[in-house]
């Protein structure tokens, strides 16, 4: 298929130009004014933007948790995303126990680990990427660190919480950075206290204290602050970099910038809920829709967090997309079927058993853009920096991806800057029975969502399929 995209604005991270996008063989092959083609289909983009599609760096799809699992999977969660804008996704990997029944015969826990979550998402609608959690590390992990590479995988994430479960102690952390620069790989970390949490929870549950704010409670800000710096630190000290996700709190902000002013090589990404939302959401009635871990601060870590992005202290916007039903009692209607998943109504009595996450794929997109480039925080080529541009250079699928050039993978998105969408619930295509944004008047969203040049959304159209989507192997990415 041959498509010509003529008359448009392109936005990149750097510039924003007229030109025409000559799409050929999923890739984009000339770029440039008044481009024709004899056998192309014309789209006529007057008066639209056109932007590379959006690349979301920390989702979780298909995750269990709590006994149950996240509501959108591989399929539902990548349509959703499209319909957003973006066209690529990168999901973790659940590090799985040593030994399990059926490994095959030399088979490393990566690799065993990796094909399992392969297998999940063999429905791919768009294209998707993995990270690997690091939630153990020891001798037999540190020399399978070499085979992630082959599979393609150069991310791992580490945990500074989850006492016994998914923590590594600092020990482990430096060790594992080490080894990571030998590798060419990049460390992920979620940045907070976790000796701190595990005092204060059973404290607040012994005092009768089970509602939703206190999830933050017993969740300072003050950890993720220190964490924050002593991931910093240690990453300075292994001389090898890292990448701290879902930076929640103004504090942390400070620390990225005190660290990347001395010549330490720490990124900073941060989530749209932790923009526009804090504690006050948790005192509501239905509190447990804002649950998600790290949890919302305060109007002013909003404020800070708003001006990390404005003074590009902060590298990238992701989403740690990981929906649970508010109530997985009642089923929805999802594709023409009913579909009812335990959700956030399990921990009704006690917050600790609420399960943490937020849904977001979909909306990041168009959110940002309305009460971001709109109102004059960021400028739309920040946003194409921090939506697509910034997560393929730093994970190392940049230029075929986050990039409107020649040779490029042709993910593109023409976006109607004027169009106005009232969200929420019946807008999204989440397999979700809320909305963080329910009744925000949003105002620019995607009108064509290209996926290597075929067209799998069209205003409202689904144009898209299981399958669609390819696994991406990504090698050494940039440090910005």
């Amino acid at each position: 298929m041959t498509t010509l995209i003529k008359n448009g604005t392109l936005i990149t991270a750097s510039e924003t130009f007229q030109a025409d996008i000559l799409i050929e063989n999923e890739t984009i092959s000339l770029v440039g004014k008044n481009l024709t083609h004899p056998n192309a289909e014309v789209i006529d983009a007057g008066g639209k933007l056109i932007m590379p599609g959006g690349i979301d760096p920390h989702t979780h799809f298909d995750l269990p948790m709590f006994g149950t699992v996240s509501s959108d999977d591989h399929y539902t969660g990548h349509k959703a995303a499209a319909f957003g804008g973006t066209t690529t996704v990168m999901d973790f990997v659940v590090l799985e126990a040593p030994s399990p029944r059926g490994r095959g015969q030399g088979e490393g826990d990566f690799k065993y680990s990796t094909d399992l979550w392969l297998e999940k998402a063999a429905k791919a609608a768009i294209d998707y990427s993995f990270h690997m959690n690091l939630n153990r590390f020891d001798d037999k992990l540190a020399k399978e660190l070499p085979s992630l590479m082959e599979m393609g995988i150069q991310t791992l994430k580490v945990f500074t919480a989850y006492n016994g479960k998914l923590r590594l102690d600092d020990g482990g952390i430096f060790r594992a950075l080490r080894l990571a620069k030998e590798n060419g790989m990049l460390m992920m970390a979620h940045c907070e206290n976790g000796d701190v949490i595990e005092q204060l929870i059973p404290e607040a549950l012994a005092a009768g204290h089970t509602s939703p704010e206190w999830h933050a409670l017993t969740r300072p800000g003050w950890g993720a602050v220190e964490t924050t710096l002593r991931m910093a630190a240690m990453a300075e000290q292994a001389d090898s970099p890292v990448y701290i996700v879902h930076m929640n709190i103004g504090g942390e902000v400070d620390m990225l910038k005190y660290a990347r002013e001395r010549g330490v090589k720490v990124m900073g990404e941060t989530c749209p809920p932790y923009l526009f939302f804090s504690i006050e959401e948790l005192r509501r009635p239905d509190g447990a829709k804002w649950i998600c871990s790290p949890p919302m601060r305060s109007k002013e870590d909003n404020a800070r967090l708003w001006q990390g992005l404005h003074e590009n202290t902060l590298q990238t916007v992701g989403t740690d997309h990981c929906p649970f039903f508010y109530d997985g009692t009642k089923p929805i209607i999802y594709e023409g079927k009913e579909i009812a998943i335990p959700g956030k109504e399990l921990g009704a009595k006690d917050f600790t058993k609420i399960p943490n996450g937020l849904p977001g794929v979909q909306d990041r997109l168009p959110v940002m853009w309305t009460h971001g480039v709109r109102t004059g925080q960021i400028t739309p080529n920040q946003f194409v920096a921090y939506m697509s541009t910034n997560p393929a250079k730093i994970f190392g699928l940049y230029p075929r991806k986050g990039a409107l050039v020649p040779g490029a993978d042709a993910d593109v998105v023409i976006w109607d800057p004027e169009k106005r969408v009232k969200y929420g619930v019946a807008h999204s295509h989440q397999r979700m029975d809320y909305s963080l944004y329910e009744g925000w008047e949003l105002v620019g969203y995607p009108e064509k969502v290209f996926l290597r040049g075929k067209l799998i959304v069209d205003g409202e159209k689904w144009l898209g399929k299981s399958g669609d989507g390819k696994y991406l192997k990504r090698g050494m990415g940039e440090v910005l």
